[in-house]
């Protein structure tokens, strides 16, 4: 069957998701609905869509399915919105910014019965897939210990801080994301510190801009994050697994993978410079997983269960870094 999508949102993260429906088979962009129409227009134009209100959208017997990529704080409202509407939803991480908030979201759309996908795009990432699929084939053994490393190459502005939710609501939770993902066992044990050594203005508004965090399962699996908003040789994402028979890496990407080696030494180019073009294929693989999973009727994975677990991770750390101790999971 064709899916017919309506994009919400037309700002940096809609155009990458409009470029990922135009490329997935069985998907046709017919709408885009933004608060600033020119960017709507721009967009629609870009891809033969029309631009709509968001209640047009609702209402439109021709739209199968919707892309949330408008602020965080709208989220959770739209969601529900499409679940009465009857459309399957894809949301950008997070739900909301309140744990209670989302829990409400998710009980609607579990009484409608509605289809709702989160944006943990990694997930999707080759690479990373790759490490999963090692893990899976028992080439490492038992997994014991994880490691992320995930650092930006520059700090956003203080504008976007006081929307965000903060590092670990907005950045890590990536990376809890990824390392439910990796470790197979739900942690149940959260350690984290965070400082400000990159922009004061960061941690005048309340916020962190360099954390570690560990976790840790029942079993005793173990997984540290180590993220910062600077990094000046470009975007940083690697992930290494250890398991009781080996270990398996991802290393950085880079637009260009060569290595030029003269009397001066061995040199290859720069890393990507941010989301945008390391993750372009993972943002492209997570929009054709969203539309197979309508085609087939099949629950669409990460879930919004996966997006309140990633969520509860960023608590517990925000929760260890006032109280200075290891928290525990049932205590958030």
């Amino acid at each position: 069957m064709a899916v017919n999508v309506a994009l919400l949102g037309a700002g940096r993260i809609g155009k990458v998701h409009a470029k990922a429906v135009g490329a997935a088979a069985g998907a046709t962009l017919v709408a885009v609905a933004d608060a600033f129409p020119e960017a709507a227009e721009t967009l629609a134009a870009a891809y033969g869509a029309r631009v709509s209100t968001i209640d047009e959208i609702a209402a439109a017997g021709d739209v199968d399915a919707v892309i949330i990529c408008t602020p965080t704080d709208t989220h959770a409202d739209l969601i529900e919105k499409f679940a009465r509407a009857g459309k399957a939803i894809f949301c950008e991480k997070p739900v909301d910014l309140s744990l209670d908030r989302v829990k409400a979201c998710l009980k609607t759309v579990e009484d409608l019965g509605a289809t709702l996908m989160l944006g943990f795009n990694r997930r999707f990432d080759p690479h990373f897939r790759a490490v999963r699929a090692a893990i899976d084939e028992g080439r490492i053994g038992d997994v014991e210990m994880v490691q992320i490393t995930s650092r930006d190459p520059g700090a956003p502005p203080p504008s976007y801080i006081t929307s965000s939710g903060g590092i670990f609501r907005d950045m890590t939770i990536h990376d809890f994301d990824m390392a439910r993902f990796l470790l197979g066992d739900e942690v149940t044990t959260v350690y984290a510190t965070a400082s400000v050594l990159v922009d004061p203005e960061i941690g005048k508004l309340g916020d962190y801009d360099s954390a570690m965090v560990v976790l840790t399962t029942a079993s005793g699996k173990q997984c540290s994050i180590s993220n910062s908003r600077r990094a000046t040789y470009g975007y940083d994402q690697r992930i290494e697994v250890h398991g009781s028979k080996g270990v398996v890496s991802a290393e950085n990407q880079r637009p260009v993978s060569i290595e030029v080696a003269t009397e001066a030494g061995y040199t290859r180019p720069p890393l990507h410079d941010f989301f945008m073009t390391r993750y372009t294929e993972a943002y492209a693989a997570e929009i054709t997983a969203f539309v197979e999973a309508i085609e087939t009727g099949t629950a669409p994975s990460p879930s919004g269960e996966d997006g309140l677990k990633a969520l509860a991770l960023a608590e517990a750390a925000l929760k260890s870094i006032a109280e200075r101790r290891a928290v525990g999971m049932d205590e958030v």
